[in-house]
């Protein structure tokens, strides 16, 4: 700070000491009055390119604009008696143009009677200049903004709008009454956004405004589906159609221009130039509102242009230059401002025109709160300091427009207008954009005010957007460069978190191929109330009662030879295992539970093995009677003598017992979710485990040895047809558990439980049919043969057979 100090108060010196000869007069530039505004302008601009080693100037009719819309709010401000009533401000205006030049304008302002003082205190301190408007360009602005906020100068600038000067703490005195880039960065993507844009270009100039776009434009593509494909920066080496023939090679549609007026208008040029077509191109502020360009034969080949503008305002009427001649030519002096007519001036770009007056009554309405201006008058006892001028506090309201700065410096609210450069000629305003954060519908574009190339909305896009059901699969370096590959089943894809993924789908969902979401799974059981449940119900009851009369029909023929031949009391307890057996099936229905899992299965596989342990004794009878008795009569003495029927019946019926009992409480059958067999349906059932498998041998074994013994009775007499019937009712009973385990190969549907009933009640019949009926037909329809004489007849008859053999 030190050497800074050091070195403007040398420079102030040279200032100084500058000879007479050397200053400029210039009634354009300079209007004297009680308290001074500054203001920088390039008029004349000096491009970086040179001809026969001379540096270029171009005067600019733009800025020459905002030179006279600078001077004209400053005499209405002096002729207002609502605003600094009694008080007159001054301007100090130069052409911001060379760096030569620019210096020395910055220190002829904050100096104060033609030098510069070494500031040790802010209260003692008096610039030339209160304030400051200006310069245009965003480096300008950076590189002398330091140097007045170091003498607490403010600054309102009209047309820098690099983002980077709203850091308070790099340039403290800087406001602006144009937006920030931020705010016209966001415009554009919006635009982009609107008409389903994805691949665009990006071209600039090296510029720190348009250097300063670019950023923005890359930083806030992060969050969107938009990608830049190409960028560029122009300069005056730049090879246009070399950067236009890559535009086409990379097939992009949308270009943004987003650089200065004389590199963009440069550019556009190039491509009518090279017979560039059919493309959307989108104007930054400084061209949108171009008088030259859509006048330029061919201009209507490039395609459609769309510009982006801060909301003209139409001013009272500026004043028009005073045509006074100037002896110098330097930074206070308009060489070309005779050869400008008032039509030129009011014809030529306005977007900066507004920025520029409410810039300057920022300063006129700071001035007049510090002064306690009110409409008599202001107080003529302040001594105003640069450090006084509190701009960040303005806030009022002038052509229907409220002016106010937010803490960066920024204005709180802007409007932009959309424009569209139609078939006359004339940038036609098609949609508005506010930055007011207040407002419902800040953005708005009529579509039908824009008439495309093609007559419709150009597509813009890498690739083409995957149809419905289809992920995305990125092709190459930009996620808008894509693949569609179709998501299989049981995924989906969600195109609004993620369209690059196929996601699965939770267990209890499932989706075909080719979804965008999952439905949910249904879960299937069989109800009481399902017809073929209530038809099995029903079966179950006439079996229970047919059982109940046989029980009875028994009973009362207890005596007779067919009962006893059927086994006499075992009878009655094979009958009960039967129903007994039959009970579970009820528990096939309704929802899965832990209990009517256990008991489904527990009832079947405990009386139904007494049932085939009966069976198996009652073949062994027969075998007995009719060959073991003649055989081995020790055997049969014996087995007679220690009722050993029974007591295998009841060993049988007391280890499968003990055995399902044990292996239940330690791992029962359970409820399970089957998810696998069918993508669609959750089927609900009991699981029996491995384990319990394994105890179905005893039940097998028992059946076995049933069919073992009632074969070798295949040789009793014909009428005798006990061994018969057993062998007919196992053939029965194989058959039905073949099929059944053959239907639970091929199908696991929720109808698998309505099989395995099936099986149950089939099995529970077959005893009725095959054993029991045929005896009560016997004992109904047939009495003769159900007595004593006719069964020992046939006994006596096979004896005597077997004796003569």
């Amino acid at each position: 700070m030190k050497h800074l100090l050091a070195l403007l108060v040398m420079l102030g010196s040279f200032q100084h000491a500058l000879p007479e000869s050397y200053s400029c007069s210039a009634s354009e530039f300079k209007l004297d009055g009680e308290y001074i505004l500054g203001g920088l302008f390039d008029i004349h601009h000096r491009n970086s390119s040179v001809v026969y080693n001379r540096p270029v100037i171009s005067f600019t009719l733009s800025s020459y604009r905002m030179f006279q819309v600078m001077r004209f709010a400053v005499q209405e401000i002096n002729n207002s008696s609502l605003i600094l009533p009694n008080v007159s401000l001054g301007y100090e205006i130069f052409d911001h143009c060379s760096d030569k030049f620019n210096f020395q304008a910055i220190l002829n302002m904050i100096s104060r009677n033609g030098s510069i003082q070494v500031l040790r205190c802010v209260n003692e301190y008096l610039s030339k200049v209160i304030a400051v408007a200006g310069p245009f360009r965003s480096m300008e602005s950076m590189t002398v903004a330091p140097m007045f906020a170091m003498n607490l100068i403010p600054m309102v600038n009209y047309g820098s709008s690099s983002s980077v000067l709203s850091d308070k703490w790099k340039y403290p005195s800087f406001l602006r009454t144009t937006a920030s880039n931020k705010d016209l960065i966001h415009l554009i993507i919006l635009i982009i956004q609107h008409f389903n844009w994805n691949w665009v270009a990006f071209v600039s100039s090296g510029d720190e405004n348009s250097q300063n776009g670019l950023q923005l434009f890359k930083s806030k593509l992060k969050d969107t589906k938009i990608c830049l494909a190409y960028a560029k920066e122009l300069n005056e080496m730049s090879d246009h159609y070399e950067i236009l023939q890559q535009l086409e090679g990379l097939s992009i549609e949308v270009i943004i221009v987003f650089a200065g007026q004389s590199s963009a208008v440069a550019f556009i040029k190039s491509a009518i130039k090279h017979n560039i077509h059919s493309k959307v191109w989108i104007a930054g502020d400084s061209w949108s509102l171009n008088k030259n360009l859509p006048r330029l034969s061919g201009i209507k080949a490039i395609g459609t242009i769309i510009g982006i503008t801060e909301t003209v305002m139409p001013l009272p009427g500026p004043s028009t230059c005073e045509q006074t001649p100037s002896r110098q030519t330097c930074n206070q002096a308009c060489d070309l401002c005779s050869d400008v007519s008032p039509q030129e001036i009011i014809g030529e770009n306005p977007s900066y025109s507004f920025a520029t007056y409410s810039a300057i009554y920022a300063m006129a309405h700071a001035l007049h709160n510090l002064l306690l201006c009110d409409i008599k008058g202001c107080s003529d006892n302040v001594t105003v300091y640069p450090f006084m001028v509190k701009l960040k506090r303005s806030n009022f309201t002038i052509l229907n427009r409220h002016i106010e700065f937010d803490s960066n410096g920024d204005p709180t609210s802007t409007s932009y207008a959309i424009v569209f450069w139609n078939q006359s000629g004339q940038a036609e305003k098609v949609g508005s954009y506010e930055t007011d954060p207040t407002l419902d519908v800040p953005f708005s574009i009529n579509n039908t005010q824009i008439h495309w190339y093609a007559d419709q909305v150009p597509v813009a896009r890498c690739s083409p957007e995957c149809s419905e059901g289809f992920a995305k699969k990125i092709d190459g370096l930009h996620q808008c460069c894509f693949q569609c590959n179709v998501c299989p089943g049981m995924t989906y894809v969600n195109y609004t978190d993620d369209p690059y993924s196929c996601i699965d789908c939770r267990k209890t969902e499932w989706s075909k191929p080719g979804s965008t979401f999952c439905t949910q799974r249904s879960v299937e059981y069989i109800l009481f109330t399902d017809p073929i449940a209530i038809t099995l119900m029903f079966s179950t009851g006439v079996l229970l009662a047919l059982t109940l009369a046989i029980v009875i029909l028994f009973a009362l023929n207890y005596d007779k030879p067919v009962v006893k031949s059927a086994g006499g009391p075992m009878c009655f307890l094979l009958l009960g295992c039967v129903s007994a057996s039959s009970i579970s099936v009820f528990f096939f229905f309704g929802k899965p539970t832990v209990t009517n899992c256990v008991l489904r299965y527990f009832l079947f596989l405990l009386f139904y093995t007494v049932c085939l342990g009966c069976f198996a004794v009652r073949s062994f009878q027969i075998v007995c009677i009719f060959k073991m008795a003649t055989k081995f009569p020790k055997i049969h003495s014996w087995w007679v003598k220690h009722n050993g029927q029974w007591w295998l019946i009841a060993i049988v019926f007391v280890l499968q017992l003990l055995l399902l009992t044990t292996v239940f409480t330690a791992s029962p059958p359970t409820p399970v979710s089957d998810m696998t067999s069918y993508r669609d349906q959750i089927i609900l059932k009991c699981a029996m485990r491995r384990t319990v498998i394994m105890f179905l041998l005893l039940t097998i074994v028992l059946a076995s040895l049933c069919f073992i013994f009632s074969y070798m009775g295949k040789d009793l007499p014909k009428n005798y047809n006990e061994s018969k019937a057993i062998t007919l009712y196992l053939l029965f009973l194989i058959l039905t558990w073949i099929t059944f385990c053959t239907a639970s190969i091929l199908y696991h549907g929720k109808y698998l439980q309505l099989f395995n009933a099936m099986s149950v009640l089939s099995s529970s019949y077959s005893i009725l049919f095959c054993y029991f009926l045929p005896k009560c037909y016997i004992i109904i329809f047939q009495p003769q043969k159900n007595t004593q004489q006719h069964f020992q007849g046939i006994i006596q008859r096979y004896t005597q057979n077997i004796s003569s053999k």
